[in-house]
């Protein structure tokens, strides 16, 4: 999975381009538009979903195995959760406190990918993270 050529867009990124595109940035709609971008999803984004649906929040009702199939029907590419981005948390410094973004960040830091996220606040953690 490792290529510097590959974004991958944070939880609520994801579900503003499957839901809402209207809500995105227009430099993150014109990143998507861009076929010759590569875009990844993480199993984390899709197990927060579900966590967050499951407590029938209204800004999660979305079905995980629905949004799964219509992101990889686009052509994203599906990132599982390794043990070494499990250990890849441990070593980030605590810039941020949810564990699904911090998750992520490791991902994209071990993976050598870039996270574009929504969350400005992620962007301290360096270069593998691009605010979208």
């Amino acid at each position: 999975m490792a290529s510097s050529g590959i974004l991958l867009l944070d939880t609520q990124l994801l579900l503003r381009a499957a839901f809402q595109p209207e809500r995105l940035s227009s430099r993150t709609a014109k990143l998507l538009r861009n076929r010759g971008n590569a875009f990844a999803f993480s199993v984390a984004s899709l197990w927060e979903v579900a966590i967050k649906s499951s407590l029938g929040r209204d800004d999660f009702q979305v079905d995980p195995r629905l949004l799964r199939n219509g992101l990889l029907a686009e052509g994203y590419n599906e990132l599982g959760i390794a043990p070494e981005h499990v250990l890849g948390v441990a070593a980030l410094p605590w810039l941020h406190r949810d564990p699904f973004d911090r998750l992520l960040v490791a991902q994209a830091q071990i993976e050598k990918i870039t996270l574009l996220t929504a969350d400005r606040a992620l962007t301290r953690y360096g270069t593998a993270v691009r605010a979208g």
